[in-house]
């Protein structure tokens, strides 16, 4: 993506683009390039049909942005005044325990809308989770204005944004419901079976996921290594009983 922003302290500086309006970050002639317009409507087909009007708005004040993995995008009661496409990578969004444990609400890959974003843009109000780059991270962004914009003339954009949201909202009472009714060795073992038969996922990993601790999904593991559910091997798990598994994961009431 070429022509795109790499720098380190990423949460620092994407705060301060969120504090300052696209036109005054852009004032020395900074625009999209070729590329990265190409990129950015392979990824997002719905802005091809943006006015035209609209589109030149995007190419001038629009921010490329690469991002290392690793970083802390946006964070709790922190301000919202972006509107973040990612042409490719992935962002995990959390939400965060005093006890320093996370719950994964939804991943934003290529394509993608981030609903808490745009709830915080539409509502004008702060983030009330934490996004972190899961995967080396090529984005654009546009100010709180532009997106307003095509949200109010774009009938296409706004279909595509509420679509979305359906979708999600759909997802997070379905979180909601498995972290309120469901075992944890069975959230676990529907987990295996979404992403087996070879999984490569740590303990750690699946702990935050799932949002528990590394000790009890380790305990789990080992339990169902045990019954010659799956086999454990350094960084991947290996269903080895499916019809098993499926059976724990919706046991018949």
């Amino acid at each position: 993506m070429g022509g795109c922003v790499t720098f380190r302290g990423v949460r620092r500086l994407f705060l301060k683009l969120n504090r300052t309006s696209m036109r005054s970050v852009n004032r020395g002639g900074n625009v999209l390039s070729p590329t990265q317009q190409v990129e950015l409507l392979a990824a997002y087909p719905v802005l091809r049909n943006l006015p035209l009007s609209l589109w030149r708005v995007v190419v001038s004040e629009g921010q490329g942005l690469r991002i290392p993995a690793g970083n802390v995008l946006f964070d709790a009661d922190s301000p919202c005044r972006l509107y973040l496409m990612v042409v490719s990578g992935s962002i995990r969004v959390v939400k965060p325990a005093d006890s320093g444990r996370e719950l994964l609400l939804y991943r934003v890959q290529p394509g993608d809308s981030c609903i808490l974003t745009v709830s915080c843009l539409l509502g004008d109000c702060v983030y009330q989770a934490r996004g972190i780059v899961e995967a080396d991270l090529l984005c654009v962004t546009t100010g709180r204005p532009v997106f307003m914009q095509w949200v109010e003339s774009s009938p296409e954009f706004r279909a595509f944004i509420f679509r979305f949201f359906g979708e999600r909202v759909t997802q997070l009472m379905e979180l909601i419901e498995a972290v309120a009714f469901r075992k944890l060795d069975q959230r676990l073992a529907e987990r295996l079976l979404r992403n087996g038969p070879a999984i490569e996922a740590t303990h750690q990993g699946l702990a935050d996921e799932l949002g528990s601790v590394r000790e009890v999904i380790s305990r789990i593991l080992e339990d169902f290594r045990a019954q010659d559910l799956v086999r454990l091997d350094r960084g991947q798990i290996h269903v080895l009983n499916r019809p098993a598994l499926e059976k724990l994961a919706h046991p018949v009431s």
